[in-house]
């Protein structure tokens, strides 16, 4: 049995989907009225890291979960050390964690934390540390890119190798059904890095109208991250995503994703094409 967190989320959903079928999942989810992905034949039970009498139902015959951090989580040791000694006391043979690119070298990242209490622990951990995901145009960028034909983004001229997220479930995936990953972490990225002039003009010529790539500072970004109606904090935690991408922080190209699939990564130019419908006014 596997124990997928974060189940209702971009993340979780298509990794629930992806092990569909190949092995029993059950969905950790904090509102069972969510539904939970395409795995509709999963298990379903209610799970809160704030809520210790949840984690035994979860656990109960578990043998591997995909841990998802929830954004309003940030103290590693304090929120979910709990759930790991759960782990331990469960049973669970092996924990595949979605981290962040840099989380290693980086302890400002609530990530760094959580990743250095599983390799504290008994369990087998493995680390996925994706890039910044290509569907961030489809959800954080969507109204901005179909109404007005902008990206706001203070990225400069830095570049990004974005990764599809559907990539980043299907590696998560294979790393809880197949053998050899334990104590391990893998870099995953796309196979190549763009700026977001370059992402604007792939846009533009896949809508058939212009996107322009709108280079803000920091202070007119979070303004116009107000304006449109996003909380403050999530303002700030883009705005540290588009810093590190204009320092040349984020444009690396690793193979890791590449040998987890046995294929290439999905292209941004692939992407666009899928999520045209959701640009299109």
């Amino acid at each position: 049995m596997i124990l997928v967190t974060g189940s209702s989320g971009l993340v979780g959903r298509e990794v629930a989907s992806r092990l569909a079928g190949r092995v029993p999942v059950r969905l950790a989810l904090r509102d069972l009225g969510r539904g939970g992905g395409g795995a509709t034949d999963a298990e379903r039970v209610r799970f809160d890291f704030s809520d210790l009498e949840t984690f035994a139902a979860a656990l109960r015959g578990v043998g591997r979960v995909f841990l998802l951090r929830p954004p309003r989580l940030a103290r590693s040791r304090r929120d979910f050390g709990p759930f790991v000694a759960a782990m331990q006391r469960a049973g669970v043979r092996q924990v595949v964690f979605l981290s962040v690119r840099g989380a290693a070298r980086n302890p400002l990242l609530p990530h760094h934390g959580i990743e250095k209490l599983l390799e504290a622990s008994s369990l087998a951990w493995t680390h996925l540390r994706p890039n910044d995901f290509m569907q961030n145009l489809a959800t954080v960028h969507r109204a901005d890119i179909r109404d007005h034909g902008e990206i706001w983004a203070p990225a400069g001229r830095g570049r990004t190798s974005f990764i599809d997220v559907r990539d980043v479930a299907e590696a998560a995936a294979r790393t809880l059904t197949e053998p050899g990953h334990e104590r391990r972490a893998y870099t995953l990225t796309g196979g190549e890095a763009f700026g977001m002039a370059e992402v604007a003009v792939l846009l533009s010529r896949a809508l058939g109208r212009p996107v322009a790539y709108r280079n803000p500072g920091i202070p007119a970004f979070l303004r116009h991250s107000r304006a449109v109606g996003r909380p403050f904090a999530f303002g700030l935690v883009m705005a540290g995503v588009y810093t590190a991408a204009r320092l040349g922080l984020a444009a690396e190209v690793t193979p890791d994703l590449a040998r987890l699939l046995g294929r290439p990564s999905t292209t941004l130019q692939t992407f666009i094409g899928d999520y045209g419908a959701v640009w299109r006014r």
